[in-house]
């Protein structure tokens, strides 16, 4: 079993940065980051294969969020720049037992317990 602790969420005037870390218990291989606002479904934000080879975005952040790991450290990053209130939400970190991303969270089988993201206009 595999558990990912996130952090670095908080509040954050729009055009501003955060960055996000997820710590994980064990080895993963390829990890994700989602995000969920209030009344809306869970959206694909990044994921990044076990490598790291290999990155892929969705649309929303495409050019602003960067995901990036460390696998000496079993952490995974998203460095998010330009930073908009519609960016608001839930962030939560996934892994799944595969190397290769995904951007369906069905896909995943761990997930941490989410972080806060509030961006303000």
């Amino acid at each position: 079993q595999v558990q990912l602790v996130e952090s670095g969420g908080g509040l954050v005037q729009a055009g501003g940065s955060l960055s996000l870390s997820c710590a994980a218990s064990g080895r993963t291989l390829a990890m994700g980051w989602f995000r969920q606002a209030p009344g809306k479904e869970r959206e694909f934000v990044a994921g990044i294969s076990w490598s790291g080879g290999n990155t892929y975005y969705g649309d929303s952040v495409k050019g602003r969020f960067t995901i990036s790991r460390d696998n000496a450290r079993n952490t995974v990053y998203l460095q998010m720049n330009s930073l908009k209130p519609e960016d608001t939400a839930v962030y939560y970190c996934a892994a799944r037992t595969s190397t290769a991303a995904s951007a369906r969270t069905y896909d995943y089988d761990y997930w941490g317990q989410g972080t806060q993201v509030t961006v303000s206009s």
